[in-house]
């Protein structure tokens, strides 16, 4: 199972990095990424059976062992963060980048999101990136610089059937922009990728009514097809790399132009719209059209 980079080889020896949600998708893939490319890697995530599978296919491909390590850990939890960051620090020494990529949501129309349901979706994707980047820089990144991606959503036309996440992942851009600013003057560089639907093990939970609504979206993206978990891993690594040195701030799209061209929610026939408000009276108006 080793991992076929776009980028070369050796681009990220000696250099460690952090993957939050490092178990599954995208993260798993991210995490192959880096370790195909000589980079020491840490994996995070509440289900160690699953960290340990993905460190087991790491050091296969790699015949590594020593470059992989893992730690279980809730973002939502600050104790948790903190010490995810000095175990990283006390395991390879350094902390070159930090990739926000945990995070959760299920799908539910607004008037049925439980505030439970409410706050764990916003702790995890917001307050836990707020979290991890805070604890980041202030252990080692704001004396030695580094980078910061965060995983956001294609949410720009507001996000239908996840209002909860939508919410979340667009606090995570305007984050992505402050601390970009904030922290400039340690060389920290903070950006966002933003997927849109993408082919994968995050789909699997969902049920069988979203997964119809999911294959039925298909015809109304530019490609016709989901993107792929490689493809979202490609965007993180560059922007990790020195390539992005002056990409800083910004949320990388990669949807094949969808958020460009999808509807994203379904409106049944009704008859509710408000009643037009016109500042004429029939009367004014019917003398205006003499």
């Amino acid at each position: 199972m080793k991992f076929r980079s776009i980028f070369r080889d050796d681009l990220f020896s000696d250099h460690t990095y952090l993957v939050t949600g490092g178990g599954s998708g995208i993260g798993r893939v991210v995490a192959h990424e880096l370790a195909s490319l000589g980079a020491n890697v840490v994996l995070a995530g509440r289900k160690i059976e699953k960290l340990e599978a993905v460190r087991d296919e790491i050091t296969t491909a790699t015949g590594r062992p020593e470059r992989v390590a893992l730690n279980p850990a809730n973002i939502r939890e600050p104790e948790s963060c903190t010490e995810l960051v000095k175990f990283t620090l006390d395991t390879f020494g350094r902390l070159d980048g930090l990739v926000n990529n945990a995070g959760g949501q299920f799908p539910s129309p607004a008037e049925y999101i439980t505030p439970k349901g409410w706050h764990a979706v916003i702790e995890t994707n917001l307050t836990g990136a707020f979290l991890m980047s805070q604890q980041a820089f202030n252990q080692w990144m704001g004396q030695n610089g580094g980078v910061i991606v965060n995983m956001v959503a294609e949410m720009w036309r507001g996000f239908p059937g996840m209002a909860h996440t939508g919410a979340g992942r667009a606090g995570v851009v305007n984050l992505t922009k402050t601390l970009a600013v904030e922290w400039a003057r340690a060389g920290v560089r903070v950006n966002a990728v933003a997927p849109g639907i993408i082919q994968g093990s995050g789909l699997d939970s969902y049920d069988e009514m979203a997964q119809q609504f999911i294959e039925l979206s298909k015809k109304d993206m530019p490609y016709f097809r989901l993107g792929t978990e490689s493809e979202v891993s490609a965007a993180i690594v560059f922007l990790l790399s020195p390539a992005a040195a002056y990409i800083n701030g910004e949320t990388v799209k990669i949807d094949g132009a969808s958020s460009l061209w999808r509807k994203t929610w379904l409106i049944p026939e009704h008859e509710n719209a408000p009643r037009p408000w016109e500042g004429f009276s029939d009367e004014q108006r019917a003398m205006s059209n003499e």
